[in-house]
């Protein structure tokens, strides 16, 4: 019932081996005072002998300098900002078909205003959860926006389907960039 698997090696001969090998690769790394090598220490040659670079030191060099340039560019990048704002024609409260078209486009423009508004200048999100006996009893969110958008260019003006405008707005990166430079001061 339990017979040995001849031609598979016990499990005790491959696993001391693999203890071993890593213990020498350790062991290798190690500086004189018994502990681990620092990066410093890896990547720096020693100053009684200058030995040039291996290839892996070259390339943990790299990509440290890969890295630093990623994430510490040196060159602002301002991006264009867009906004997108949307609104039926039939929900608005006009009389004439053509009042309800220049209304649902007045709407439509007015939220896509508060879209640019929401991302140059933040929302300010306020929050109230009731809970009585563990169970939530109520739990209401209220969104806010306040800001001033100067300057928004009207990219187009679409109608979407029989019954919605689309408004499209923009921000240059001039603009943006005037406006940064004024919060930075």
């Amino acid at each position: 019932m339990f017979e040995k698997n001849r031609n598979r090696p016990p499990r005790l001969y491959r696993f001391p081996l693999a203890v071993c090998a890593l213990s020498f690769g350790l062991l290798m790394g190690c500086d004189t005072n018994g502990g681990l090598p620092s990066l410093a220490q890896i990547l720096e040659p020693s100053p009684a002998a200058p030995a040039p670079q291996t290839n892996d030191q070259m390339a943990i060099v790299n990509a440290v300098d890969a890295t630093a340039a990623v994430t510490q560019p040196r060159v602002e990048v301002i991006p264009t900002l867009t906004g997108m704002g949307y609104a039926s024609i039939s929900a608005q409260p006009a009389k004439s078909a053509n009042q309800r078209r220049l209304m649902a486009i007045r709407s439509a423009r007015l939220q896509a205003m508060r879209n640019l508004t929401e991302q140059v200048h933040g929302v300010q999100i306020d929050s109230q959860t009731t809970i009585i006996d563990a169970i939530v009893q109520n739990d209401s969110l209220r969104a806010s926006v306040d800001g001033v958008i100067l300057g928004a260019k009207t990219v187009r003006i679409n109608p979407v389907g029989r019954d919605t405008y689309e408004v499209v707005l923009e921000l240059d990166q001039a603009l943006l960039s005037n406006i940064m430079r004024t919060v930075r001061g």
